[in-house]
């Protein structure tokens, strides 16, 4: 697989959110604010670039049978790197982004790259594949964030915005409203890939559910 398709892949083709549909508590939970969705889905790409860079370096030393407890620590480790970094230099973000923070490190989206991706493929193809995966996960948290704060709160980025700002509707501010423009978005992107994201069919290479699925074990075992 060639690098551009790799790297581009976790944004157009299989984007976490309006493809794998994948993260959905994180992105309903922030995406109040646009400053709250870029943070988030930063801290998201710095752990899924941490965690993919070990595991693709450890993957032939890791035993099988104990991948997915490695797995867990290697993730919680770079979360908990994350929090104390936000904290430490953006306290304002970290109190905004709450107990979502430390929750990153049951975000399936990394586990899914952990075992899909990284496990199987080399430094290089797996630091792009977190880099594509993050990138796709920001700009849908960036996109629902905007039209949230836009008509909810009648700013962007924190900035008032002319009429907006006098003519809120606050459904778009709760939680509501970030299943209804979930909605919306989701819509528009079948609508535009003529539902071939919604009648996307993985398989085990490709499947959120890897991780405990009895069949990869066999794949994985070479059976």
């Amino acid at each position: 697989m060639k690098s551009r398709e790799i790297l581009t892949r976790g944004i157009v083709k299989e984007n976490p959110v309006f493809v794998m549909i994948l993260g959905l508590c994180p992105v309903l939970a922030v995406s109040t604010y646009a400053e709250n969705a870029i943070g988030m889905g930063l801290a998201t790409t710095f752990v899924l670039l941490g965690s993919n860079i070990v595991i693709s370096l450890l993957r032939n030393i890791i035993p099988n049978k104990v991948r997915i407890p490695c797995y867990i620590i290697l993730i919680a480790s770079f979360t908990a790197l994350a929090k104390m970094a936000i904290e430490a230099y953006a306290y304002p973000l970290y109190q905004a982004l709450g107990i979502f923070l430390p929750l990153i490190a049951t975000n399936c989206i990394i586990f899914a790259r952990a075992e899909i991706f990284a496990n199987r493929n080399n430094l290089k193809d797996s630091i792009l594949d977190a880099l594509g995966s993050g990138a796709g996960f920001t700009l849908a948290l960036l996109a629902i964030a905007t039209i949230r704060e836009i008509f909810g709160s009648g700013s962007f980025f924190g900035i008032a915005l002319p009429w907006l700002k006098d003519n809120t509707t606050m459904i778009f501010a709760l939680a509501p409203g970030g299943f209804i423009v979930l909605a919306c978005l989701l819509a528009v992107v079948n609508h535009v890939s003529r539902g071939q994201a919604a009648r996307r069919e993985p398989g085990c290479e490709g499947c959120p559910s890897a991780v405990s699925c009895g069949k990869l074990k066999e794949i994985n075992d070479g059976v």
